[in-house]
C-alpha cells in the first residue's frame, strides 16, 4: 500500500495540476480520489478529465452528487456553483461524446472502495457522501465520534471537511500545524479515521492545495504551493461565480 489521496478538488486547475506535479515527482504511482472533483470552482471539465484519465478509484462527492440531484441544502454560493457547473456540463441530444461520457462517468461513481484494513470514503463510514468527521467532533459532539468509530474496522480514509489530520479511538484529533509535509503513524491496532484534506479549497487557515500518500502503517500529508490568483481570476471573468469563493483561495478557510 503506497497511494497518493486526493479529494476536494472543486474545480481548481491550477491546484490540481500543482498536486499531481508533486505526486508525479514524489514516485508515487497510485492514485485514489475521494470526491468532490467539481463544485466552487472555474474549471470542472479539466479536473474531470486529469481524474479520469490517472485515478485508479475515484469515488463520489457531495458536490458531484448534487449535479444529478437538489442542491437545496447547499449555503447560496455553493448552490450557484453546482448551477454553473451543471449548465456547463450538462450534455443535450446534440452534445459531443466526449461530454456524455463525462458526464456518464460522473454518474456512475461509487461511494467507497475497500483495500485491505482501510476504508476509503468522501465523508464518512455511516454517511459515505453526505456526513462531516469534524476536527472538533471528540469534544463537541463526541456522542457522534464515537458512533462513527463504532461503525468501522481498522482505517477509514475520507476528506469532505477540508481540514486534514487524523482522529484516534480516544476522540483526539491530531493536525498538521502548517508543516509543508506531516507523517503520522497508523498502528497495527486500534481504529483511526484519516482525512486528506482538500487540493482546491483547504480550509485550515493554509492556503496550499493539500493531498495524502498512505501507506500500510503510516500517512504522509503534503502541503503544496501553487499560484491561486490564476483561480481567482478565472473564478471572477465567469461573471456567474461568488465573489467569496475567489477571496477563500487567499485566506484557506
Amino acid at each position: 500500500m503506497k497511494v497518493a489521496i486526493i479529494s476536494d478538488l472543486h474545480s481548481n486547475r491550477e491546484a490540481l495540476e500543482a498536486v499531481f506535479q508533486h505526486i508525479t515527482a514524489s514516485g508515487v504511482e497510485r492514485i485514489f480520489c475521494l470526491g468532490d472533483i467539481v463544485g466552487y470552482g472555474p474549471d470542472p471539465e479539466f479536473c474531470v478529465d486529469l481524474v479520469r484519465g490517472h485515478a485508479e478509484v475515484t469515488l463520489m462527492g457531495n458536490h458531484d452528487e448534487a449535479l444529478f440531484q437538489d442542491a437545496c441544502d447547499f449555503n447560496a454560493h455553493a448552490r450557484g456553483a453546482i448551477d454553473y457547473t451543471r449548465r456547463r456540463m450538462k450534455p443535450h441530444w446534440l452534445s459531443g461524446s466526449e461530454k456524455k461520457a463525462r458526464w456518464r462517468w460522473l454518474q456512475d461513481l461509487k461511494i467507497s472502495h475497500d483495500e485491505g484494513r482501510f476504508h476509503f470514503v468522501h465523508g464518512s463510514p455511516r454517511d459515505p457522501i453526505r456526513e462531516y468527521v469534524l476536527s472538533t467532533d471528540g469534544f463537541l459532539n463526541p456522542e457522534k465520534l464515537t458512533a462513527i468509530f463504532e461503525g468501522f474496522e481498522g482505517v477509514a480514509v475520507g476528506g469532505h471537511t477540508h481540514h486534514p489530520g487524523m482522529h484516534t479511538e480516544s476522540l483526539s484529533f491530531h493536525g498538521l500545524d502548517g508543516n509543508e509535509s506531516c507523517t503520522m503513524k497508523i498502528p497495527l491496532v486500534g481504529k483511526f479515521f484519516i482525512n486528506v484534506g482538500s487540493v482546491g479549497q483547504p480550509r485550515d487557515g493554509d492556503n496550499r492545495a493539500c493531498y495524502a500518500v498512505i501507506e500500510d502503517e503510516s500517512v504522509t500529508w503534503h502541503r503544496v504551493p501553487y499560484d491561486f490568483s490564476i483561480t481567482q481570476r478565472k473564478i471572477r471573468e465567469t461573471g456567474e461565480l461568488s465573489e467569496i469563493l475567489a477571496k477563500r483561495l487567499t485566506l484557506g478557510k
